[in-house]
Parts: C-alpha cells; structure tokens; sequence
C-alpha cells in the first residue's frame, strides 16, 4: 500500500530512483475539502464512569483530549514527513462515550491544493492517546500494564473535495 496516482497507478511520494520525495502541489486548484476520521479507545466501565463524572486526577480528560486533537491537526505537517502544510479552516472534534470506550471522531476542513485526511487521522490518534495519558493511572493494573487499555478501529470515514 502507498500513496499512488489515481489515474496512472504510480507511486507519488517517490522519484525515479525511488526515493522519497514531497508531491508537487503547485499546479493543483485550489478546493474545498473536508475528511473526517474516527477511533476508539477501550477503558474499564469503571474509567470511563470517571471520565463523565470529571473524578480522574488529571482533569478534565475529554477536554483536554479535545484541545490535543486540534493541536496535533494544526501540526500535522510537523510530524508526518510528506505532509504539506495546510491552510485548516475548521475543526470539529466529537466524543461518544460507552461502557468500556471512549469513541473521538474528528472533522478537518480546508481549502487548497491537497486533502486534509492525514490532519484528521493525526487528530484522532493524538486526541486518543491523550486520553490514554490522562486515565493511566486508573488503567494501570497491579503490576502496571494495561490489559484492558487499547486503541483501535482508527481510520478515515469520509472524505470529500468540492472545486
């Protein structure tokens, strides 16, 4: 799997060589586009009990994972090699909360030469670990691992370009 032109089925993030290159948006349009991306995190019912009523020592985890989200979709040029930098002109970050999950879905607008599905990917994973980060200590089981702690399901929903 790799990025690959969609008329000619050639890869687009490497030269003759096959070495790895940035794709040349120069001469693109500039359009509307919007991506949205979903994962889940699995917790203990007992987590997630805390994690509506706002008992975990950390904080607020949801809204703290919320503002971590959009930072790493501001970003996302920073940490993914080939990633253009990109005008964001919106991002909207969701969470549904169940039993034993936590489910982040997160929808990134832009208008530009190139899609924004890696920013709403970064997002999700990003808003999900901080998650993670913030329940750690309620997950931690007695000899500190994590068994009932993962992430997954993590993947683009939708994506859409208007020009």
């Amino acid at each position: 799997m790799g990025d690959t032109d969609e008329q000619s089925g050639e890869l687009t993030h490497t030269d003759e060589s096959g070495e790895a290159q940035m794709v040349d948006v120069g001469d693109k349009p500039d359009s509307e586009r919007r991506a949205v991306a979903r994962g889940t995190i699995h917790l203990q019912a007992s987590t997630v009990a805390a994690i509506r009523s706002n008992e975990l020592e950390k904080g607020d985890v949801l809204a703290t994972a919320r503002v971590g989200a959009i930072q790493a979709v501001k970003h996302t040029w920073e940490t993914i090699p080939m990633c253009h930098q990109i005008p964001i002109t919106n991002v909207e970050t969701d969470f549904e909360l169940d039993e034993t999950s936590v489910t982040l879905t997160v929808s990134v607008e832009t208008t530009g030469k190139t899609g924004c599905e890696m920013e709403a990917l970064e997002g999700v994973t990003t808003g999900l670990n901080v998650v993670w980060d913030m329940v750690k200590a309620a997950e931690k089981d007695d000899d500190g691992q994590y068994p009932d702690t993962a992430i997954d399901d993590v993947r683009v929903v939708e994506k859409t370009k208007r020009t």
